[in-house]
């Protein structure tokens, strides 16, 4: 059979104009955008007409000198990196993410924790929704910076980030917000967002692995992560590369010309899983349902299944999805999200998560939908087979 992918969340496939662009870039000869001969200043064009470019489609303020700052990094995890070790300044102090954050801001978290930090969490409802009260309630003299994601990785919830910019800006608190998810997918305008700092990827809507961008407000005082280089002011030191980062904003262009069309398109596909699968079995249950979510992702529960198990028989089944973040695949730890959501263990325990992209397929979605249904009815019949006459209250 032929396999399926739907675990874009995790990666998309590279579109095959930016693969071409790409390329282009490699055999047009560019050198190192630092020399100062003829040949370096050609390649610099090159590169700061990419970065123009992607300010531009992101809603960046570039037309004087409060401009705003487009950072280009190796991925989203750098760029969440850069950003919490970057504003948080010298401990002590205190830092304020949410309960649900991908791992590349916990990870700094953490280690700002040991640096001397107090971090503080705020909570989400039980919809996945970062709570704005609470955060008003844990803002202190002392926060040196907030960071909330846009839209989040494993249930597709949308985040009430202008909100939250607005409380911060109050207490003249920095907010960073971790993009990843929705850049490529929903229209993402900086300056009206309010926040400080945003990062962005672009494997996550069909471009290269292995570059991503911190987007800076002109006022954003950061320390660099790296060292030993001035170039992009010192902030990511280091020769970049060319052909990556035209393989971003040829991403992000394609995107920014078929915007409307992706948008719908793969909301169409989202649901038409959603409610293909819904119509055939019963006791499923949608993370984050009632809240506004990614068009693309969907995060749903087969109570009494394994999530583990799901995800290998789906994968024999010629399924490919997740039960959370690529950056903590092959933990058997309940994912912290759901759990941050107060779902119970019948819940968390059998969820998984299903990412469409810009080139999955209604006939795709229609097959996938097929060998889900089949493969949970025959672990559930599986289950009631091995249940029966032990314990009957096993819900199959």
């Amino acid at each position: 059979m032929n396999p399926i992918y739907l675990d874009n969340n995790a990666t998309t496939r590279i579109d095959p104009r930016v693969a071409q662009a790409m390329h282009e870039c490699y055999l047009a000869g560019h050198v190192n955008p630092a020399s100062q001969h003829h040949f370096g200043r050609q390649t610099r064009r090159v590169l700061e007409q990419a970065r123009e470019s992607v300010g531009q489609i992101l809603g960046c303020h570039l037309s004087d000198t409060r401009a705003d700052r487009v950072v280009f990094t190796s991925g989203g995890t750098e760029a969440n990196n850069l950003a919490l070790l970057g504003l948080a300044g010298q401990p002590p102090g205190h830092v304020l993410v949410s309960a649900i954050e991908h791992p590349s801001v916990l990870g700094p978290a953490e280690r700002l924790t040991q640096l001397g930090f107090e971090v503080g969490r705020i909570h989400v409802s039980r919809d996945g929704i970062v709570q704005p009260d609470h955060l008003r309630e844990l803002l202190r003299s002392d926060t040196r910076l907030v960071s909330v994601m846009l839209g989040n990785n494993e249930t597709g919830v949308l985040q009430p980030v202008p909100e939250l910019a607005e409380i911060c800006a109050e207490a003249g608190v920095p907010l960073h917000t971790d993009a990843v998810q929705v850049v490529g997918k929903l229209p993402v305008h900086f300056r009206r967002l309010g926040v400080t700092a945003m990062s962005l990827t672009a494997h996550k809507f069909h471009g290269p692995r292995g570059v991503g961008a911190l987007v800076l407000r002109p006022e954003a005082r950061i320390n660099p992560l790296l060292f030993g280089g001035f170039q992009q002011e010192g902030l990511r030191p280091g020769t970049e590369s060319v052909a990556l980062t035209v393989g971003l904003c040829r991403a992000l262009e394609l995107w920014a010309a078929e915007s409307d069309a992706r948008q719908q398109r793969m909301t169409a596909l989202r649901d038409q899983l959603e409610n293909a699968i819904r119509a055939e079995l019963r006791h499923v249950v949608i993370n984050g349902l009632a809240a506004p979510r990614l068009p693309h992702t969907v995060n749903l529960c087969f109570p009494g299944i394994d999530r583990q198990t799901l995800l290998m028989a789906l994968d024999f089944a010629g399924v490919a999805c997740s039960s959370g973040s690529a950056c903590a695949s092959g933990s058997s730890e309940v994912s912290p999200v759901l759990l941050a959501m107060g779902l119970g263990p019948e819940i968390t325990s059998g969820s998984i998560r299903i990412s469409v992209g810009a080139d999955s397929t209604a006939a795709e979605i229609g097959e996938a939908s097929r060998r889900i249904c089949n493969t949970v009815k025959d672990l559930r019949n599986n289950l009631r087979s091995n249940t029966c006459g032990r314990d009957s209250s096993v819900l199959v």
